[in-house]
């Protein structure tokens, strides 16, 4: 082992061995071998094909450091804007002037209530569930947080909550794990989209992903210095990605692939053949699956199908489950990764750099849930009764629509314009229209195809308010007029 010394760090390199471990000593930063630390580094890392290595930032000068403790007033920018990352924008970080989806979403709906504030908006964009959690889990939260026991770190989490998971795979879908090695929970999904490539991704790897769909794993893809492959949905294919039409040189590169069944925002659900398919893949291309069962217990056309129910797949991937879809628990930010026991190490190892646990009060009220079976059923019938409402309404208001397999979400293809003679060219026009004029939101997708997503969280107390709700909707799709 070698080491070289410079302003601000201090390296360690093996010749077998290029990976990385950053250790705090004080006014060091010793880079050993091992893992990537997930902590900046005050000294700049450039990659090479070799390898990693640290170059010393230079000291400041005289001028330099007046610069940075007398800045210059007459400047825009302050001087740390050409320290930004490249991965968020680099110098041009802050300064870009695209409008995001959901910021125009935002805008039209504020637009809509300021030229017509006593209509009510009928609000079918909203993502989450709209009720709270099961009184029962509530109570058990109560009771919790009072506990000294529970007051300190949680770091990888509590055995209660990860033997609740193992319980509730087998007891659902008959998949058996060790609690102590092949589940950890995670801080909601999300957290866990932003690790996982992280244990994989390298310059110039490959996550594959489908579209539309969540793009967590694919933005920290892209921070690690990896690609992301593309994967449309499409109607022709039956909302699954075509697996065959992939390049060899693409899934020579391929490192991860994340699928989501039941699928957001498609309403899609996989069969076991298509899982058979993707396990055989796996093995013959040498990729880890990620299979993100956020909705899984919205499941309307059959019984839920876990990924790792399928025979091999324990080989080649974990399963994301989420408390939020299921067990009304969006806020709660609690879910847990299953599977390969080599895999859910990688996680906990980048996991255990990254947070401390959720609260432990939390990860008690959550095995409470995942112990009650009723309670995702009660949830899941709710979605189900006020999908079929919706489908029946947007049918007769001319929308090609069915009842999705799962999920909360109605994808329905867009209108292309009115019978008045408005336009659409794409989704996005189409949602504008239909919220500024009419008071009616929803989301859209336009990565394969033009099309809208409803969902059906809406805020209805009673059945009667769904009622009335969807007879306001009827009447003002019909007066829009759309046309397809």
């Amino acid at each position: 082992m070698t080491w070289t010394r410079g302003v601000y760090s201090l390296k360690a390199k093996t010749e077998s061995n290029d990976k990385w471990r950053r250790h705090d000593l004080g006014p060091w930063i010793v880079a050993a071998p091992r893992l990537k630390s997930l902590h900046p580094c005050p000294a700049r890392m450039i990659v090479h094909n070799r390898g990693p290595t640290i170059q010393p930032k230079p000291p400041l000068n005289d001028s330099a450091m007046s610069a940075v403790t007398k800045p210059d007033s007459t400047s825009a920018d302050p001087y740390f804007q050409s320290l930004f990352a490249d991965r968020i924008g680099g110098a041009g970080y802050g300064k870009g002037t695209e409008i995001y989806k959901f910021e125009k979403i935002k805008r039209a709906k504020r637009k809509a209530l300021a030229d017509h504030p006593d209509r009510q908006l009928l609000d079918f964009g909203i993502g989450e569930n709209d009720s709270m959690a099961d009184a029962k889990v509530r109570q058990v939260m109560a009771a919790e947080i009072d506990k000294p026991e529970n007051r300190g770190y949680a770091d990888n989490g509590v055995i209660e909550y990860k033997q609740a998971a193992a319980d509730f795979m087998k007891r659902n879908f008959g998949v058996e794990l060790d609690p102590a090695t092949q589940v950890n929970h995670c801080i909601g999904s999300k957290p866990a989209y932003a690790m996982l490539p992280a244990a994989f991704i390298n310059p110039g790897d490959i996550t594959m992903m489908t579209v539309p769909g969540y793009p967590v794993a694919g933005t920290h893809t892209r921070y690690y210095g990896g690609e992301v492959f593309k994967l449309p949905l499409l109607a022709e294919n039956n909302f699954l990605p075509d697996l065959d039409a992939v390049p060899d040189d693409i899934y020579r590169r391929t490192k991860l692939l994340v699928l989501n069944y039941p699928n957001s925002p498609t309403g899609k659900t996989a069969t076991p053949e298509f899982y058979e398919k993707v396990v055989a893949l796996a093995k013959e291309k040498q990729f880890v699956v990620v299979q993100d069962a956020a909705h899984i217990l919205l499941s309307f056309d059959g019984k839920p199908l876990s990924f790792l129910q399928t025979p091999g797949a324990m080989d080649v991937g974990v399963e994301v489950h989420s408390m939020s879809k299921g067990y009304d628990m969006i806020g709660w930010r609690m879910g847990f990764v299953c599977g390969h026991p080599r895999i859910v190490s990688a996680f906990s190892d980048i996991k255990d750099n990254s947070d401390s646990g959720q609260f432990i009060a939390t990860q008690k009220a959550a095995a409470a849930a995942l112990n009650d079976d009723s309670i995702p059923e009660r949830i899941r019938s709710k979605y189900l009764r006020r999908m079929n409402k919706l489908v029946a309404v947007l049918k007769e208001c001319g929308f090609e629509c069915e009842v999705p397999g799962g999920t909360y979400f109605l994808y329905a293809k867009s209108p292309t314009g009115t019978k008045s003679g408005e336009t659409f060219a794409a989704g996005e026009d189409a949602t504008r229209h239909l919220i500024e004029q009419f008071g009616i939101v929803t989301v859209p997708w336009d990565d394969a195809g033009a099309f809208l997503r409803f969902s059906v969280t809406y805020v209805a107390a009673t059945e009667a308010d769904e009622d009335a709700l969807m007879d306001e909707t009827k009447k003002r799709l019909g007066d829009a007029g759309l046309v397809w």
